[in-house]
């Protein structure tokens, strides 16, 4: 043979490669019934801000279907699969001392690793020749039916994250019908979020609220946001004060001090009427008001009626970490209870949440539901909790760095890859549904089998 006919030969078998890669293509995007990843907008049917409806969930094995379509066509995803290089792709295009902010925790984040090494003390044992074939990951949670038993976290001042900020992670939850929790820390003001997300889909919205000192300016958010059709207020505990958070105190750096961050107070009415001037035009008087009025160490459990009196929808406390205050907070009447410790941001040295979950659960007793946030990474992250008695989990951070990445499309994607691990995680271990998961699913990483 010679040298041309093997340069023909050689072209030949690579158009035949290529060709049959393109089928492979074509052929997963008319079986696949879910649309890749943003990078191919040529197969992109509708813009997402066309659709009403949430887009169907893809399961684990589709997920994985459309990623390895994406790759044979020679894109790529939004935002890297593996979390590691997911944060340090963020960490690369964000400032230093917003990576830090959204990244650290307090002292010196004791806590945060203790959250993770609770998940590293539990371990999967999976079950065989269970038909696994048609699974259901929906779970129902205050009246609404969640496509997965996933919520966005309240994270403030996402705008230091990128600048459309709580629009973009609103909108990428409402795509996909899982809820969102907006903080009162948000960038943009709670109605403007909840049109930017009632214009993607129909989907739950939660509000998060700091209780700061004025009654008349709680009133005044908790009821904007019941207007606004938040369907649920998450009421965090933790952070009367801010935490000692070194990485922000080497900075030198606390957005809010900046202006960042307030837009529900600098649109608030209540806010605006304790103002000598509007915050437009004296944005640091604004600022200082605002700090002589965030924390508020002096409540106690008999302030939680005071809330009941202005909303009508479910009030769910965040923070809860010991049996004797969920004890509490169900003789104070709530309708449920987020274990957390607020990501390690706020007490160094305190228990892993995942190490305060059962304890909880089994003082609730199945009363109201139990939410689980803090350390949640992946699919057997969130498995383990389920199996641990929490009825859905909260994911923040891993949000925050596909925002950095990507935006909304980031946020969606870091959403689609969780549910889609925790998919195969159960249909791996034998599992169909959320509610067929208890402690007998798990054993601990020391005693075995």
């Amino acid at each position: 043979m010679t040298a041309l006919q093997r340069g023909e030969v050689h072209n030949a078998s690579r158009n035949i490669r290529f060709c049959f890669a393109n089928c492979q293509v074509q052929f997963w995007l008319c079986v696949c019934q879910f649309p890749i990843a943003s990078s191919l907008p040529c197969i992109i049917l509708r813009a997402m801000s066309d659709l009403k409806k949430p887009q169907p969930m893809p399961t684990g094995p589709e997920r994985e279907l459309q990623l390895y379509a994406l790759g044979l066509s020679g894109g790529k995803p939004s935002v890297p699969v593996p979390l590691e290089s997911l944060e340090q792709r963020a960490k690369e295009i964000l400032a230093p001392r917003a990576y830090d902010y959204v990244a650290g925790g307090a002292g010196g984040e004791d806590t945060m690793r203790a959250n993770r090494e609770a998940f590293y003390g539990w371990r999967i044992v999976p079950r065989m020749l269970r038909d696994v074939s048609k699974r259901d990951l929906s779970v129902e949670l205050f009246g609404a039916r969640l496509p997965a038993p996933v919520l966005l976290a309240p994270v403030g001042v996402q705008e230091i994250v990128h600048q459309d900020a709580d629009v973009a992670s609103a909108r990428a939850a409402a795509s996909l019908g899982l809820p969102f929790a907006l903080s009162t820390m948000s960038s943009r003001t709670i109605e403007e979020v909840a049109q930017a997300a009632a214009k993607v889909a129909d989907s739950p919205r939660w509000f998060q609220l700091y209780w700061g000192k004025n009654p008349e300016l709680t009133a005044s958010m908790v009821q904007r946001a019941e207007r606004a059709g938040y369907s649920a207020l998450v009421v965090t505990l933790d952070t009367h004060s801010l935490g000692w958070r070194e990485r922000d105190l080497h900075h030198g750096y606390l957005p809010f001090m900046l202006g960042q961050g307030l837009a529900n107070y600098f649109s608030d009415p209540v806010f605006r009427g304790l103002l000598p001037q509007p915050p437009e035009q004296n944005p640091m008087a604004a600022i200082q008001l605002w700090g002589s009025l965030f924390s508020n160490p002096a409540l106690t459990w008999t302030d939680i009626g005071f809330l009941r009196k202005h909303t009508r929808v479910p009030i769910i406390l965040k923070g809860i970490l010991h049996a004797n205050d969920a004890s509490q907070a169900l003789d104070a009447g709530v309708d449920g209870l987020i274990v957390s410790n607020h990501g390690g941001r706020q007490v160094d040295g305190g228990i892993g949440a995942l190490d305060a979950l059962q304890g909880v659960v089994r003082e609730v007793n199945g009363r109201v539901p139990v939410l689980f946030d803090s350390g949640i990474r992946r699919g057997a992250d969130v498995f383990k909790a389920l199996a641990l008695g929490a009825r859905a989990v909260l994911l923040g951070r891993p949000c925050m760095w596909g925002l950095a990445v990507a935006g909304e499309a980031g946020v969606r994607d870091v959403l689609l890859n969780l549910v889609a691990d925790l998919d195969l995680t159960m249909a791996l271990s034998g599992y169909t549904c959320c509610r067929e998961l208890d402690s007998t699913v798990l054993a601990t990483s020391v005693s075995g089998t």
